[in-house]
């Protein structure tokens, strides 16, 4: 594989050895770099090591070798916007933008240019209305559906009742620590716990104000929308108070272990949501070990593999590269454009049969979209920490969130945006 870091405009001089420049373009906006890197390294690291396994182990996807480029933003809004422009004409089939703020700004840019973007999990929730949003797509979840699935949970393990319980929402001062919050005030009215807002500035190293009020009002639960530092401060926080870590849920970005190792002990019983099983007990794990660890072909130092963000890195470039071969089969060409691209991501399915074929058994749900639904099923599942065995197990199934009430949120700011943007209804 032709492997290229891209910083700014200039193409590195490090290069994986391998065949010529390939024609299947997957760019991959990383963050080795900065405040974000802890979280932003294993990821990219799972991502680049399935690329590698395909062109390594099968020559590609339908025979063509994938040219697969980093481009380090340092989740940074403006270098992630440079790193799109920079690569968008080098035949790139899809962006994954790795931030929300990104996605925000890319999201016209890549529209008026034919690009889809998926943005796994995160980004502009009312995306997921393909009617509006056409190449743009979030699923398997999104941060609305997150929101729903700790609500969720909370009724689970409340008898279905949590009236007048109280609930914080400690979230990073950003537009990805913001989209949960007009979910979880809906939520709030519907199932009448009261919601307290607390916000934390980046990069998310200071919060004794915010742990402190914690303390004093003596919320039920406290969930998180963090990133980067900001979570294992969090969860240090927590202990500090001695916060009971059962009842402080993050999202999906805010599950790790690089988020919970740092406490030690003390992060035992903390949970977080999950688009996708954990561990490194899947097949998929032999052949990487085969042709890319013991090739010396790894993308990192292998210190991450089969952990939650290199999973999910995996879990990313499977959608992406499984798009593209559908995209292969609806065409007949082996050599497809970003607009082939599009058109599969948008009937795109995947089943158990099909991922346990790739090697991943029982790692994540089965799906499809279409041109109304970009965003997937609409399914999480709680993992929880085990500090002593150091590791994360899921503890509830794939279940179904509050679709009466994501949908009306996204219908309503889609219809806001369509009506702003003049875009006109692209389903048939």
């Amino acid at each position: 594989m032709k492997f290229r870091n891209i910083l700014l405009g200039a193409v590195a001089a490090a290069t994986i050895a391998g065949p010529a420049l390939a024609d299947l373009t997957f760019p991959n906006l990383t963050y080795r770099t900065g405040a974000y890197a802890v979280n932003g390294i294993p990821y990219a690291d799972g991502y680049g090591d399935y690329m590698t396994l395909l062109n390594e182990r099968d020559g590609g996807i339908g025979g063509e070798k994938i040219n697969y480029i980093e481009c380090e933003t340092q989740y940074n809004t403006e270098k992630g916007v440079e790193c799109y422009e920079n690569t968008k004409g080098l035949g790139s089939l899809v962006y994954q933008p790795m931030s929300t703020g990104i996605t925000y700004q890319l999201i016209p840019k890549a529209t008026a240019d034919g690009i889809p973007i998926l943005s796994m999990g995160y980004g502009r929730t009312s995306a997921a209305n393909g009617n509006v949003f056409s190449h743009i797509f979030n699923y398997p979840a999104n941060y609305w559906v997150g929101a729903s699935a700790v609500v969720n949970h909370l009724l689970d393990i409340n008898n279905g009742n949590i009236k007048g319980k109280k609930v914080a929402l400690v979230y990073h001062n950003s537009a990805y620590g913001k989209e949960p919050i007009r979910t979880l005030e809906e939520l709030a009215k519907k199932h009448g716990f009261e919601l307290s807002l607390l916000p934390v500035d980046h990069p998310g190293q200071e919060q004794k104000s915010q742990w402190l009020q914690i303390r004093r009002e003596k919320p039920d639960y406290v969930t998180m929308w963090g990133w980067g530092v900001m979570n294992p401060t969090a969860i240090q926080e927590a202990a500090n108070i001695r916060f009971p870590m059962e009842n402080f849920i993050g999202v999906w970005w805010s599950g790790s272990e690089g988020d919970v190792l740092p406490a030690g002990e003390a992060a035992h019983g903390y949970k977080a949501l999950a688009m996708h099983n954990t561990g490194a007990d899947f097949p998929i794990y032999a052949d990487l070990k085969k042709y890319v660890f013991d090739a010396g072909k790894a993308a990192g130092d292998g210190s991450s593999a089969g952990t939650v963000l290199y999973n999910r890195g995996i879990y990313a470039a499977m959608l992406a590269t499984e798009a593209a071969r559908q995209a292969q089969s609806m065409t007949g060409k082996q050599i497809i454009t970003p607009s082939d691209m599009r058109d599969a991501m948008e009937q795109f399915s995947i089943d158990e049969a099909r991922m346990t074929a790739i090697g991943l058994p029982n790692f994540a749900p089965s799906f499809s979209v279409s041109c109304e639904n970009h965003g997937g099923p609409g399914l999480a599942a709680i993992q929880q920490w085990d500090a002593k065995a150091q590791k994360w197990s899921l503890i509830s199934d794939f279940i179904k969130t509050d679709s009466e009430v994501i949908g009306s949120l996204i219908a309503e700011d889609s219809a806001a945006y369509a009506k702003e943007n003049k875009i006109a209804p692209q389903c048939s």
